[in-house]
């Protein structure tokens, strides 16, 4: 009886230190411009490794999401932008559109 309540508060302990983000207010995007990406992926998803390969990109450098066909929006004056895909915050936005990596699912309208 100790050990599986120690291992559940364990689970419990570990739970709530692991960060993640969700759905980040738009206004909270600090690496550049909220893309609006035509899908998103995780990064250690197979059908990714065919563009990664041919960017060069080291797969297991990359965490997260991975935005695909992605271009840039404006979070001023949200009311007249919107992305029917998947907005997204990314960190790295460097391969013009095709893939941006590091990316977080946002809310245009918070």
């Amino acid at each position: 009886m100790f050990s599986k309540t120690f291992v559940i508060a364990a689970l419990a302990t570990l739970a709530a230190a692991t960060p993640t983000r969700r759905n980040e207010p738009a206004s909270q995007c600090n690496t550049g411009p909220v893309q609006c990406c035509n899908s998103t992926q995780d990064a250690k998803s197979s059908s990714l490794s065919a563009i990664f390969a041919l960017l060069g990109i080291n797969v297991q450098d990359v965490t997260g999401l991975v935005g695909v066909t992605c271009s840039p929006i404006s979070v001023i004056g949200v009311g007249g932008n919107s992305c029917s895909a998947a907005p997204v915050c990314c960190e790295n936005n460097s391969f013009h559109g095709l893939v941006a990596l590091g990316c977080v699912p946002v809310n245009l309208s918070l």
